[in-house]
Formats: structure tokens, sequence, C-alpha cells
């Protein structure tokens, strides 16, 4: 992690060629924190290239946990931008992208939008209702001065409606 802090571009890459062949999901909290620093943008792009092409399963708590830590609010976008490029399965944390859809700026609702529409369900029943929840929470809150991020709230909603339906109409068969 020295090498990684020292400010020298050939260190910061030899790093970070080791750690990607380690893969250990203990060490993205503090690769995180590293986000925030001065980097040169190859340096940058080597450390978001991390976050993008995490594979190990045991990452997506940990990458969730960074999400929900309201003292990562400035690398918040960044790093959801990391999760829609990765190959991992978050569908389990939907209602945890709505929550951060519902209480981000536009740019937190896009990305997550795009992390949502990219899941894969079907999706028990709970989480859809939670949800929901969300999205009747931000109805309720919203003053509608941000209406770009209206209207993605507005997507966001579609899928969930349009994911529920689904279900219901998977139930439907099943019980005929």
């Amino acid at each position: 992690m020295d090498d990684l802090r020292s400010g020298n571009e050939q260190k910061f890459s030899a790093a970070i060629k080791t750690l990607q062949g380690i893969g250990n999901a203990e060490l993205i909290p503090q690769l995180a924190q590293l986000i925030r620093t001065e980097l040169g943008d190859k340096n940058r792009q080597e450390l978001l290239d991390i976050f993008n092409d995490l594979r190990d399963t045991d990452a997506v708590p940990v990458m969730m946990t960074l999400l929900r830590d309201d003292s990562n609010l400035d690398i918040r976008n960044t790093l959801l931008t990391t999760i829609w490029n990765s190959k991992l399965d978050y569908s389990n944390f939907l209602p945890d992208f709505v929550a951060i859809a519902v209480d981000g700026n536009f740019m937190d609702a896009l990305e997550c939008l795009t992390i949502i529409e990219n899941m894969e369900g079907p999706f028990p029943e709970h989480l859809i209702l939670e949800s929901q929840l969300h999205l009747k929470e931000y109805l309720e809150d919203n003053d509608s001065k941000d209406q770009q991020k209206a209207q993605i709230m507005s997507e966001i909603a579609l899928f969930i409606k349009d994911v529920n339906e689904a279900d219901d109409d998977g139930i439907d068969e099943f019980n005929v």
C-alpha cells in the first residue's frame, strides 16, 4: 500500500498489478480511499480498472457498505460507475440502489438506473416492495426542482413496475 501512496507512477502501476493478482475484497475500502487522491490519468484508470474488473463475490457487500457510508458521498458516483462496469451480481441490493437514487443527485440516479436495468431477475417480492417504498418516499418528498432526476426516477419506477408485473404474471401462470 505504501507504493500506492508514494506519488511515483511506476511504483503505483506495479502495486496495482500486484493487487489485481491478489483479488482480496478486504483491500477495497483502502483502494476506494485512493480515488480521492491526486493521481495521474494513467494511475487513476489503473485504480478504477481494479473496481471495474472485480470478480470476487465477497466484494459485493464491501462495495455496498462503501456506497451506504455518507463519508463516501464524494466518491459514490465513481463507485457506482465501476459497479455497472463490473460483472458481479448486485440483484439482491435492488432496494439499496433505488434508495441511493432517491437520496442522491441526478448523476447518482442515472448510474443507479443503469445498474438496475442491467440486473437479472427474478427478484424476491420483499426486494420489490422495499424498492417501491423508496420510490413512494421520493414522490412524497419530491419538490420537482430537478426535472432531469425526476425523469430518471420515473424510469426506475417503470422498471420496478415491470418487474413486479412480470413476477405477478409468472405467479398467475403457475396457478392456472
